[in-house]
């Protein structure tokens, strides 16, 4: 839990706008269950550092400006279920930057003592939480060019988690070919 003294943080991919209002109206006629999460919160988690030291956030930030990773499309076509309820869309195939990029993140991290989960990494972006049943299978397909990184916090507020940027990097265009 944060304090006035900690921050809780993560990495991630920012959802489009436009993106996230066509996932949420496909979410919405599901009938998944669960708690969905809000619109403007849509976003697929590179990396969780949880609770941090507010007096960490500019070594976060450094941290996060070193990282170099090109740019690539985006496609998330699997609707699955993970944990206990978190009802996600996943890609088929995460792309190799994509990896590159959780993983350049991952690695700078431990350098600086942040111990993330021990489980691999797998992309996905959570649609509802706390869903009665398991979701599995094809899912209608939503992509986006994924430009930037972000570093956002999380907050608990009276009307909901709510999540705000704190630091954006570009990821680097991938040469045209000669």
């Amino acid at each position: 839990m944060a304090t006035e003294d900690t921050l809780r943080l993560f990495f991630a991919l920012p959802c489009p706008p436009e993106q996230a209002t066509a996932i949420c109206s496909w979410r919405d006629r599901q009938a998944l269950g669960g708690r969905p999460v809000a619109l403007e919160n849509l976003h697929l988690t590179l990396a969780f550092p949880a609770a941090q030291p507010t007096a960490r956030l500019d070594a976060l930030r450094h941290l996060a400006a070193g990282v170099t990773s090109d740019s690539f499309e985006l496609t998330l076509n699997r609707l699955i279920t993970l944990g206990k309820g978190f009802v996600c869309l996943a890609p088929s195939e995460a792309p190799p930057a994509l990896l590159q990029l959780a993983g350049s993140l991952a690695e700078r991290l431990g350098a600086l003592g942040i111990v993330l989960d021990s489980r691999p990494y797998l992309a996905h972006m959570t649609l509802a939480r706390q869903a009665p049943t398991q979701a599995r299978g094809d899912a209608a397909t939503f992509g986006w060019k994924a430009e930037r990184f972000v570093l956002y916090r999380s907050q608990n507020t009276m009307d909901g988690v709510r999540y705000s940027e704190l630091g954006s990097w570009p990821l680097r265009s991938a040469a045209a070919p000669d």
